[in-house]
């Protein structure tokens, strides 16, 4: 990676953040209405900079993964306000919808990124997944099984801090179910995806998801 390209790179991750958190907020106007949503966009937009400063230090500006975990972050203020708010189901509601969006919107950023086309089917979608956001904080890996491409996420920031403090897994399926396969369509609208697990599913202790990627016919 040049100095060039990284520096591309980490503007890039700068506006998914923005758009993100812009997402998450038009999602709890939709659920909430718009003054309870910009009470607790004050909320998170405080918690965000007070984020964003704690990790710049001295420093003159963000790294790329600073920056990945400031994004994390964002995520998490903006689950935990609307839940703190309403309930777990509000809160997982507005989250899914939120990556419905979010997905596809980051598959073309990434195509952009990487001058990639419409139509490069299951190679260019393992090559998107590595430019993800996530993959700056995750542990994952990608193969070919036959004609199709598996994806397993092996080692999860958030699920791996919740194996630390002894808490269950968060049963994140239902937002991996929209968010994967949103982001490979956006990426190649042919691409089809199955879910090979994903908690509450139980699931081996060298990955937390699975997922299965193919050409549809």
């Amino acid at each position: 990676m040049t100095e060039e390209f990284l520096q591309k790179f980490t503007r890039d991750v700068a506006r998914r953040m923005e758009v993100h958190g812009r997402m998450w907020y038009e999602e709890v106007v939709r659920e909430l209405g718009e003054a309870k949503a910009r009470v607790l966009r004050d909320k998170v937009t405080v918690q965000v900079a007070e984020n964003m400063a704690q990790r710049r230090g001295n420093k003159p500006e963000l790294s790329l993964d600073d920056l990945s975990k400031c994004w994390l972050a964002q995520d998490g203020f903006w689950f935990q306000a609307v839940e703190f708010s309403e309930d777990m189901a509000t809160a997982k509601k507005c989250n899914d919808n939120t990556w419905r969006k979010f997905s596809p919107f980051e598959a073309e950023c990434i195509k952009k990124l990487l001058d990639m086309g419409d139509a490069e089917g299951l190679k260019g979608l393992q090559r998107a997944l590595d430019y993800r956001i996530y993959a700056r904080l995750n542990k994952q890996s990608s193969g070919f099984e036959g004609e199709a491409l598996v994806f397993k996420m092996n080692d999860c920031r958030v699920q791996s801090a919740r194996v630390r403090k002894g808490l269950p897994d968060y049963p994140c399926k239902s937002a991996g179910l929209v968010e994967y396969s949103c982001f490979a369509k956006g990426v190649d609208g042919r691409i089809a995806m199955e879910c090979l697990g994903c908690p509450p599913d139980p699931h081996p202790e060298d990955w937390f998801c699975a997922w299965k990627f193919c050409m549809e016919e």
